[in-house]
């Protein structure tokens, strides 16, 4: 898989259309080619078709949380790095539930400073 014109490809997913839209612009700013989704069904549909190199996902979502989102993905891009994030409390008790089903994830607390997100994607 290689992204075109050398970027990595990035699928930012959060149900806040603001913060996803952000990160997206950060992203596309900082020599990246990302697109913003704003639900976890939109995330595994769109990833089907882009093929990420990376996925950035809020967790706790209306329609598919993140970890769901993320597993679902993982089944047809194995090789595809997922960021996960969240401010909430409940994210441990997914998680938890995720690496009992053999998912391990990465976890950022929101907010996350763009510094240190860029600092994460190297």
């Amino acid at each position: 898989m290689v992204p075109s014109k050398g970027k990595r490809k990035v699928l930012v997913v959060d149900d806040e259309h603001v913060i996803a839209d952000t990160l997206a612009i950060i992203l596309n700013k900082n020599g990246f080619e990302a697109s913003a989704v704003y639900t976890g069904l939109d995330a595994v549909a769109l990833a089907r078709k882009l093929r990420p190199d990376l996925i950035i996902s809020d967790v706790i979502m209306p329609d598919m949380n993140g970890v769901e989102a993320a597993t679902a993905i993982r089944q047809f891009l194995p090789g595809c790095k997922i960021l996960l994030f969240s401010g909430q409390a409940s994210t441990a008790d997914l998680l938890a539930d995720a690496r009992v089903q053999g998912n391990q994830f990465e976890v950022l607390a929101k907010p996350v400073h763009p510094k240190d997100l860029l600092a994460k994607l190297g």
